[in-house]
């Protein structure tokens, strides 16, 4: 294998959790997330060689993971070309359900159920996102970053399943 596709290989596999939890928050059903879930890899491959370093890795791919799934939700439509990727990643993160795996299934079941971007703002800080960093991803300032976490947890208390 080449040395950028190892790269890149190891570059998915330290982050394919949190893409495809970002994709499957974004997403109707398990088929529709492991389809983002190749766009998104589609999109970091085809990017791959213009990334510049200017911001850390880990912002550029939740920027690009969060974009395609926004624009995905935006168009809703399938791809209509492929682009092979040189890399499987195994995404079955549901095998077995536990007491935990229904909390944590609860929690998505209400977070789901948020608009487009509080969605995204509180899936990157779950995922342990500084505020700075979910600024950088989303655009926002950190400031704002910290007022609209606040209000979406007061929101998620407020819900019902």
């Amino acid at each position: 294998m080449e040395q950028k596709e190892q790269e890149f290989t190891r570059l998915v596999e330290k982050h394919r959790s949190v893409v495809y939890t970002i994709c499957y928050m974004f997403s109707g059903s398990r088929e529709e997330a492991e389809d983002l879930f190749q766009d998104v890899l589609v999109r970091l491959w085809n990017g791959y060689d213009s990334f510049r370093g200017e911001s850390d890795v880990r912002t550029w791919i939740y920027r690009v993971s969060l974009n395609t799934c926004l624009n995905g939700q935006k168009r809703k439509k399938k791809r209509k070309e492929s682009t092979h990727v040189p890399l499987s990643v195994d995404v079955d993160f549901f095998g077995e359900i536990s007491d935990r795996t229904l909390q944590v299934r609860r929690l998505y079941d209400r977070i789901n159920r948020l608009g487009l971007i509080d969605r995204a703002l509180i899936l990157l800080w779950l995922e342990g996102l500084s505020y700075e960093e979910i600024g950088a991803v989303i655009g926002i300032s950190v400031k704002n970053v910290s007022f609209q976490l606040y209000r979406i947890k007061e929101e998620l208390k407020k819900m019902n399943i």
